[in-house]
């Protein structure tokens, strides 16, 4: 791939600035674009070492400065239907997504995980069973390190696993891993996607070049997963999982043991009292996660070793500090309804529950219909508080507190939970408007957590 080009990037934030830094190095000229005209320029770019003479370019852009542009990277926050990605569209300009120009730097070997939930847990494993195959490994995407920052590390015998959200699918052009999975498609990012149809669709781009030397690891129980083995756009090998049907071909259980099946011939990989991590939507993260390392060539015994010690992720259902007889966990990542309602469904005891935050345009039905009197009460706070406690009276539940901010939150759990009770951040909305994002919002529920027992 020749980067010679001048290339506008939209977006200034950690993914624009690592794929300028990555053109740069590829000798590429780059001129930043943010609609922001209060951005803090000199900040953005104590980011480069010599400016190395970067445009910047606040607000508005004209046709005379696109007239001049090869390529756009966009940022996965910008809306494809933008006015900025409109105006470079109309100009038949290309658009890339950051994991298309990170694919076209890198080499190796890659794998792709994508779906509504369990991403971040499964794409986790299958980073920690790379790295025990090879230290010459990197797990990438929305997991924290941009594909970006990596890409001109790898080489021909890498081993990448990436975790691709629908916004960062819609801009892919060349984009193929070996291996790619979606792990379920539940109501999410409609504010952006406008419908369920569209959002599979996205989701399902992951496998759109793939040949049939290649693997797509699709969950069986999904009624939206299973109907896209059919879809006219697969053409890799379909492998699907299952927790609840036993599969002839495929990945599933057999008397509470892990089994994958194919050609009549019938592997033992791991029991389910050997794993780490409770809870159904574990045993489906686990499954996706064997068939991604299987299928991508790794040996069966290291991934059965990094099975039986691989402990999840910060944020999912994560285990915080016992204050007072209360159990505290930190569930952040639950960031929409149905990831939300897996953890409460992980809870085994009373359970006072902290939700609410950004509007994605979900509803939130189904999640308020999971307490099924587990939840003793539910504290709300951001954008979408009153929405979820008038969805809530629907169902006649009103135990319900409004909190100004999450400090405030954690201090009334604190003085509502009574011991042998638990405490749960599992707040099925996104983070946005609030705080820069799940991370933040977890680590900060951690901080005020602690305090309660300083």
């Amino acid at each position: 791939m020749n980067f010679q080009k001048r290339v506008l990037i939209a977006g200034t934030g950690k993914s624009g600035v690592n794929a300028g830094k990555l053109l740069l190095e590829k000798g590429a000229e780059i001129v930043f674009y943010d609609d922001n005209v209060s951005l803090d320029v000199k900040k953005l770019l104590e980011q480069f070492e010599g400016e190395n003479g970067i445009r910047v370019i606040l607000g508005e852009i004209n046709d005379k400065i696109l007239a001049d542009i090869d390529l756009m990277v966009i940022s996965p926050g910008i809306p494809v239907d933008s006015q900025i990605a409109n105006s470079v569209r109309d100009k038949r300009i290309p658009i890339w997504s950051e994991i298309e120009l990170a694919y076209q730097a890198g080499e190796g070997n890659l794998a792709a995980i994508t779906g509504t939930n369990g991403k971040t847990t499964t794409t986790s494993l299958v980073g920690e069973i790379f790295k025990n195959y090879t230290k010459n490994s990197f797990t990438v995407g929305n997991i924290g390190i941009p594909y970006t920052e990596v890409a001109l590390e790898m080489d021909e015998n890498s081993y990448t696993v990436a975790e691709v959200s629908s916004f960062q699918l819609e801009t892919i052009v060349d984009f193929k891993p070996h291996v790619s999975a979606v792990l379920n498609i539940t109501p999410d990012h409609l504010n952006r996607h406008y419908t369920m149809e569209n959002y599979a669709s996205v989701k399902l781009d992951i496998c759109k070049n793939q040949t049939e030397k290649d693997y797509l690891i699709l969950n069986y129980d999904d009624e939206t997963t299973r109907k896209m083995a059919n879809d006219k756009r697969v053409r890799a090998s379909v492998v699907f999982f299952s927790r609840l049907h036993s599969l002839d071909e495929g990945i599933c259980l057999n008397e509470g043991t892990i089994i994958i099946r194919e050609g009549g011939k019938e592997t033992k990989v791991i029991e389910l009292k050997d794993l780490l991590l409770l809870g159904e939507h574990n045993i489906e993260n686990y499954m996706a996660g064997i068939g991604v390392a299987y299928y991508m060539g790794i040996p069966m015994e290291i991934i059965v070793s990094t099975l039986k010690t691989f402990k999840g992720v910060a944020h999912r259902i994560e285990f915080v500090k016992e204050v007072n007889g209360v159990v505290y966990y930190n569930d952040s990542k639950g960031t929409n309804p149905d990831a939300a309602i897996k953890g409460i469904q992980a809870m085994n005891r009373p359970t006072v529950l902290i939700g609410g935050g950004y509007d994605k345009g979900v509803t939130f039905d189904d999640w308020i219909k999971a307490f099924d009197g587990k939840v003793k009460k539910l504290v709300l706070l951001g954008q979408t508080a009153k929405m979820i406690a008038d969805t809530a009276a629907k169902y006649n539940f009103d135990e319900i507190v409004f909190a100004k901010d999450l400090k405030e939150a954690v201090i009334i759990c604190a003085e509502c939970a009574k011991p042998g009770e638990a405490v749960l951040l599992s707040p099925a909305c996104a983070s946005w408007g609030m705080f820069d994002n799940y991370e933040q919002r977890g680590d900060m529920f951690k901080e005020y957590v602690n305090e309660l027992g300083a």
